[in-house]
């Protein structure tokens, strides 16, 4: 028994040692984590190196591992996040889970499957990757943009439908009683929802609260661990999936106002367990299945990308995208789901999946989970192509209009009206410049016009919507988008089709800069340095730096295109000089307590000035303000006196009293 722990634990020791190493050579050519943790747990598993030959300690990291992986996952999901995407949730979701099991039951009745197992198949092939998806989005920036949010609701969808897809699992099988089973199953799922809703409401937020006021970290993150483990064996006893239970109690927490705090108590696990699970999913590729049957494998994975990319992109556009952004979800959603494993896992235990169809299934599914973030990571590029036609074959949106029938000209044109667009709006309503804004939500465009604003739907990328925006009269272009590949194919489109007009482009990053001024931006505005720029602007003027001298050095800065911040050894005789200007004095508010001896007495009294060598330069008094107090002038209980000198002498003058 030693002997097999103790070979064990070298195994889990090298499987680390290798997803390290993995980790490290990937990041240099950009390829997710996710694929490196894949390939360690492959090299680790039974098929590669074999340093893990157990399968069950194999079958126990899986499930440990998909346990909880999907109690983080539903320890963020939220009501009111579905309430916010409601329309990709419940359009998308629907057209794409149900669309895909429709296409997939019909090709796979088509080889001579039968119906209930050609349903389980499209069933499983219906879900995505969370974890994988989620992951990519956040990696680059993209959780926001519109095909980020329409893959965030879909997929919270897919994650709400894959409790009944559990349900009815064993029904399909049939091997018991089915009556007894759905009584079974119906009794369960009674009970089940009985106790997350009491849970929810009442016994988890009490018990969080007590160990909360405790004050006791301990006490706290086990009864965040025991409700995920408890609801996740109180479901495996009805016959669902234990990872199912683990995300049922990941939405217990989820609804309570301790959720961020829970989140927080596990947050450096939540990378732990999911690289668990995917070094799991590695373990359990089949190479040697695999080099026997490529030529079916290969074919699965190109149907499943092939189906699920088509899916996915009618689903954004049902849920009302322009057609790159439903390109982009199309491809995010095109490779198969952790939840697939858990119906797959339940399905084969009740003899309804076969050994060969299971594992057939899984060496699909590790290929298309390990392609996934590659083809995410050439959306970007591949996405304008393949939208092309679809701007040919789609019909127009109902909320484009044609800027040139309003007459506009030397306009502003607004690329996104996020929180930065909304800003530039404004401070184009407050100086009277005329503008358009393009906006890829139509919810948004619909609400906008509504309230008057000149706004269009469209995705900038196209040449027409561009020319509907007056882009041949337009002066100033402004790209305030969150998607980075997106915005390069705005730029490089708007450049073409006027080359005069001024580009702003707004990014997060600097290293995108180079990129976004070859390909024709005139001002590129990192997020990046203008974060540090504003936070250092603050800083001086703390430090009483002349304003006009601040100004200089701000525009130093952005001419020479942040070099002074990418570059600490940057010479700069502005710094050189800021650092003689720097004086050794600041000022500091004090409110004079009703005890003060300072109270009553004139200024010239005090003797402030003279005995600490501070000043005071300003007395607030009620709403009354008193700049340049006189000698003569008093101060009264709880004035507000502004104070001029060393940190240390203001202190000292006024701690005393």
């Amino acid at each position: 028994m030693e002997g097999q722990i103790a070979s064990l634990f070298t195994g889990i020791v090298v499987v680390f040692l290798i997803a390290v190493l993995l980790l490290i050579i990937l990041y240099r050519v950009r390829i997710p984590s996710v694929v490196a943790f894949l390939i360690a747990g492959f090299l680790a598993g039974p098929s590669g190196l074999g340093l893990i030959t157990n399968e069950e300690s194999i079958s126990f990291f899986a499930e440990l591992g998909v346990i909880f992986l999907l109690f983080t996952i539903g320890l963020e999901f939220s009501v009111s996040r579905i309430l916010k995407s409601r329309r990709f949730v419940l359009i998308g979701g629907l057209v794409q889970v149900f669309s895909t099991i429709v296409i997939w039951t019909v090709l796979m009745q088509l080889t001579g499957m039968d119906l209930y197992h050609a349903f389980f198949w499209g069933m499983l092939v219906s879900l995505s990757s969370t974890a994988i998806v989620m992951k990519v989005l956040a990696d680059r920036m993209e959780v926001d943009s519109p095909h980020g949010r329409a893959t965030l609701g879909i997929l919270i969808f897919q994650d709400i439908i894959v409790i009944p897809m559990v349900m009815i699992t064993p029904v399909l099988a049939g091997t018991s009683d089915s009556d007894v089973s759905l009584m079974k199953l119906l009794i369960g799922t009674f009970v089940i929802l009985a106790v997350v809703y009491v849970s929810a409401r009442y016994v988890v937020p009490s018990l969080l609260l007590h160990a909360a006021r405790l004050k006791n970290r301990e006490m706290f993150l086990f009864i965040v661990m025991g409700t995920c483990l408890l609801v996740a064996f109180l479901t495996s006893e009805f016959g669902l999936s234990m990872a199912l239970g683990a995300f049922l109690a990941g939405i217990i927490i989820s609804e309570s106002e301790y959720s961020t705090h829970a989140m927080s108590s596990i947050l450096p696990f939540r990378d732990l367990f999911t690289s668990f699970f995917f070094i799991s999913i590695g373990m359990i590729f089949n190479f040697q299945y695999f080099i026997q049957n490529p030529l079916i494998i290969a074919e699965l994975v190109l149907l499943v990308f092939g189906v699920k990319y088509a899916t996915g992109t009618l689903a954004a556009f049902c849920a009302g995208l322009a057609p790159r952004a439903c390109v982009l979800t199309g491809i995010s959603l095109s490779q198969v789901g952790e939840f697939s494993f858990v119906l797959a896992t339940t399905g084969n235990a009740l003899g309804f999946l076969a050994q060969d169809s299971f594992q057939l299934f899984l060496d699909v599914s590790v290929v298309t989970m390990g392609l996934a973030p590659i083809l995410m990571g050439l959306s970007g590029k591949i996405a304008t192509p393949l939208s092309s036609p679809l701007y040919r074959i789609l019909p127009d949106r109902p909320e484009q209009s044609d800027s040139e029938e309003k007459g506009l000209e030397n306009h502003i044109i607004i690329v996104g009206y996020g929180l930065n667009g909304q800003n530039v709006a404004r401070s184009a309503d407050i100086a009277g410049v005329p503008y358009l804004i393009i906006e890829m939500n139509p919810d948004t465009v619909r609400e906008e016009r509504n309230k008057g604003k000149t706004i269009m739907y469209g995705d900038a990328a196209q040449s027409e919507i561009l020319k509907k925006a007056g882009i041949v009269k337009a002066r100033v272009v402004v790209i305030v988008v969150n998607d980075p590949f997106s915005t390069q194919q705005i730029v490089q489109t708007v450049r073409m089709m006027n080359p005069v007009v001024h580009i702003i482009v707004r990014t997060r990053y600097m290293g995108e800069v180079t990129t976004l001024m070859e390909l024709g931006a005139d001002e590129v505005i990192p997020e990046e340095f203008e974060t540090a720029v504003e936070i250092f602007t603050r800083i001086l003027h703390t430090y009483l730096i002349p304003a006009s001298e601040i100004e200089h050095l701000v525009g130093e800065i952005r001419a020479g295109g942040y070099q002074m911040l990418r570059n600490i050894n940057t010479p700069s005789y502005s710094l050189d000089d800021i650092k003689v200007l720097v004086p050794d004095i600041e000022i500091r508010t004090i409110r004079i307590p009703d005890n003060s001896g300072y109270i009553g007495m004139p200024l010239k009294e005090t003797m402030i000035r003279s005995k600490f060598q501070v000043s005071i330069v300003a007395i607030r008094r009620g709403q009354q303000m008193i700049v340049s107090p006189g000698g003569e002038e008093s101060i009264c209980a709880q004035d507000l006196v502004m104070v001029l000198g060393r940190p240390e002498n203001i202190l000292t003058a006024f701690s005393s009293e």
